[in-house]
């Protein structure tokens, strides 16, 4: 399939790894300029040459925490007009909120909500001028499916998906919609860390646990970062006009529910 982007301009954070890193290729391979942000330089380095590499497609770069002012205003310096906007981020360590001081909630908005949402502010008004955006953001099945030990990230997720539904129905007349993906367990650098953060003494290795959350899917795997990849550049494409607002589980039917 033609996904029509061939030319677009792409800025994608958290893309140096995982499922951004997938994201990008995938936009890449459909002839699209991306601009890669992420924090760590020689990740981005490296999947920058790898792009290219399979591709030949433009691919820039930039170390930049998408968290602060002058980490966004780095990102739209390098690609000031983007068609394709990106929000990732990884989520914070599995915990017990009576552990989580105000300092540790603002952080994990800061992170997984209010970073979004201020690229949103910064890029939204140009892609309605322009006629054309989509803007995409990688949040959790934690939205559908709490766990509580990861209230951090289901509040922060949650926020930025009830955020973007609602100004998902501004856009849409103007070819500019706003989708969330939310994946379930995913084979990435990510989810080995945080399986490893769930090893305790005396308690269930990596491996076991590691193997029982696959066994425990429907799908009796872990999804692959290119099946987010893949996604991704459906919703980016010309033929994802009409589909705005919502929240796309990936999870191998984890979610019991049908809504």
């Amino acid at each position: 399939m033609d996904m029509g982007l061939k030319g677009r301009k792409a800025l994608l954070s958290g893309a140096s790894k995982g499922m951004g890193r997938a994201c990008a290729l995938a936009l890449s391979r459909e002839g699209v300029d991306v601009t890669l942000v992420a924090r760590g330089l020689e990740a981005l380095n490296q999947t920058a040459d790898a792009i290219r590499a399979e591709t030949g497609g433009k691919v820039q770069t930039v170390a930049a925490d998408i968290t602060t002012d002058a980490g966004r205003a780095a990102a739209l310096e390098a690609c000031p007009e983007p068609d394709i906007l990106l929000n990732n981020a990884g989520g914070k360590k599995p915990g017990d909120f009576r552990d989580w001081d105000r300092d540790e909630w603002i952080s994990a908005l800061d992170l997984m909500m209010l970073a979004p949402i201020q690229m949103m502010r910064l890029t939204f008004d140009g892609m309605v001028e322009r006629g054309f955006g989509r803007i995409v953001n990688i949040a959790a099945r934690g939205v559908k499916i709490p766990q509580v030990e990861l209230g951090l990230s289901n509040g922060a997720r949650t926020g930025l998906v009830g955020f973007s539904a609602g100004l998902a129905r501004e856009g849409v007349a103007r070819n500019v919609t706003i989708n969330t993906i939310l994946p379930g367990i995913i084979d990435s650098e990510a989810q080995r860390q945080h399986v490893q953060s769930l090893v305790t003494e005396g308690g269930p290795s990596f491996d076991e646990i590691w193997n029982a959350r696959a066994a425990k899917s429907p799908a009796r795997r872990y999804g692959r970062p290119d099946e987010i990849g893949a996604l991704f550049a459906f919703l980016a494409s010309d033929h994802a006009g009409l589909m705005t607002g919502q929240s796309i589980l990936m999870d191998g039917g984890d979610y019991p529910g049908t809504l």
